[in-house]
């Protein structure tokens, strides 16, 4: 922290940092429309078509930021149509439009970046417009970005309802009345205008990474819309500071940085998002297996009655699972008390065989169904029961008891209890 602290007593570094947080900020709330409307590669190709633009406001105005902006924005917004008309018109598949508009557009621009250079002896550095120059942040970029993301912010509470409509249903929207083409070209403005300010931070090699990741990122933490764009926001400005707080760290570009620091943070989310994530999806299916081979022990024991511990450990030995999912069935059946001891002898207390009888009436009402009133063969009815038997809630089972007027006995012969 003291060379945070260090580098923030520099007026140039909170600059910096500011802009880097506005700009992630503006980026991560319209980046979760551009991720739901499917259109992350048209952020790309954005990003990188604004660099004509750039040498055309020089050839006019000279070295003018705020011309820079302008035409940026322009040859962002000219892009955008020359995408939609090959995909409408032409009839081009959507990657190949924008492969080929943005890499064109990408190719003039860095072609007129070195002619300038080469003739007119300016000093356009092209690794400033790919990498971002976050250090060299002036008072106008700073309130050039703070005055789109006040406008970005502005433009999606006011017509939230028309962005929500036309990103998740494009036909209702155009029933209501809602135009498709004029919603895609305002979302294309928006973009290009965070598409500039981005410029100056991270660049336009890494602003697709702040355009997608943080929202990416909310879309696996949240179900609904607004908290979507809050944690895509905040997403955005986490990673801005850490990114900047990183490159000073270890001394390399804060643009990159931001970029990997948003690309992290969004790993983390797709391994521990808490319904969404890979290790969370695997947890609560190893715990949902757990609960099939718990209740399976207590069927097991029912039908003994009282066994002893060397049957029980030749028991879980037999079983296919792996290890700490019996370790963890081991260990809820001990907690929740399913078995005691009765003269060294292991048998079922009332809860445990109370969870046992329900298992039990399960699947011989499941088997009683199938043979009933499917026309199963008795010999095909044990497998499917076997599955059902552990997620039939208890107010299905009743139901399903009436259904079949209440049998005593399943196919098999067997007391239903």
């Amino acid at each position: 922290m003291e060379v945070l602290h260090d580098f923030l007593e520099y007026p140039w570094a909170w600059r910096a940092l500011v802009a880097s947080i506005m700009v992630a900020v503006s980026c991560g709330i319209l980046g979760t429309f551009i991720t739901l409307r499917n259109m992350s590669l048209l952020g790309d190709a954005l990003s990188h078509a604004v660099l004509p633009g750039i040498v055309v406001s020089y050839l006019f105005l000279g070295y003018n930021v705020l011309g820079f902006y302008i035409g940026a924005v322009i040859a962002g917004l000219l892009c955008a149509i020359a995408i939609t008309w090959l995909q409408k018109k032409a009839g081009a598949r959507s990657d190949a439009a924008i492969g080929i508009v943005f890499s064109a557009m990408f190719a003039m621009g860095v072609i007129g970046i070195s002619y300038l250079s080469r003739t007119q002896g300016v000093h356009l550095d092209l690794k400033d417009f790919l990498f971002g120059n976050v250090l060299g942040v002036s008072d106008f970029d700073l309130k050039v970005s703070a005055l789109i993301l006040g406008f970005v912010i502005i433009c999606i509470v006011s017509f939230y309802k028309y962005f929500f409509i036309s990103s998740f249903q494009p036909k209702v929207a155009n029933t209501l009345g809602i135009p498709e083409d004029f919603m895609h070209y305002f979302i294309m403005l928006l973009l290009s205008f965070v598409v500039v300010s981005a410029l100056q931070t991270v660049g336009v090699i890494m602003v697709v990474s702040m355009l997608i990741a943080p929202s990416s990122t909310a879309l696996l933490l949240a179900k609904r819309l607004p908290w979507v764009l809050v944690i895509s926001g905040i997403l955005g400005a986490v990673s801005a500071f850490l990114g900047i707080y990183f490159s000073i760290y270890l001394e390399t570009t804060p643009g990159p940085a931001i970029a990997l620091v948003s690309t992290g943070i969004y790993l983390l989310a797709v391994l521990f998002a808490p319904k969404k994530g890979l290790w969370t999806k695997l947890f609560i299916s190893q715990k949902h297996y757990a609960k099939i081979i718990t209740e399976d022990f207590l069927k097991w024991m029912y039908k003994r009655e009282t066994t002893t511990d060397l049957e029980i450990q030749g028991y879980w030995k037999s079983q296919k699972a792996p290890y700490f999912t019996k370790k963890y069935a081991q260990f809820k059946i001990k907690n929740l008390g399913f078995t005691k001891y009765n003269n060294q002898k292991v048998e079922l207390t009332p809860n445990g065989f109370a969870v046992a009888e329900r298992i039990i009436r399960a699947h011989r009402l499941w088997e009683t169904f199938m043979v009933n009133k499917m026309g199963m063969a008795q010999d095909q009815i044990h497998r499917e029961a076997e599955g059902l038997e552990h997620v039939l809630t208890e107010e299905y089972l009743k139901e399903l008891e009436e259904f079949l007027d209440f049998p005593r006995q399943d196919p098999h012969g067997s007391p239903i209890p």
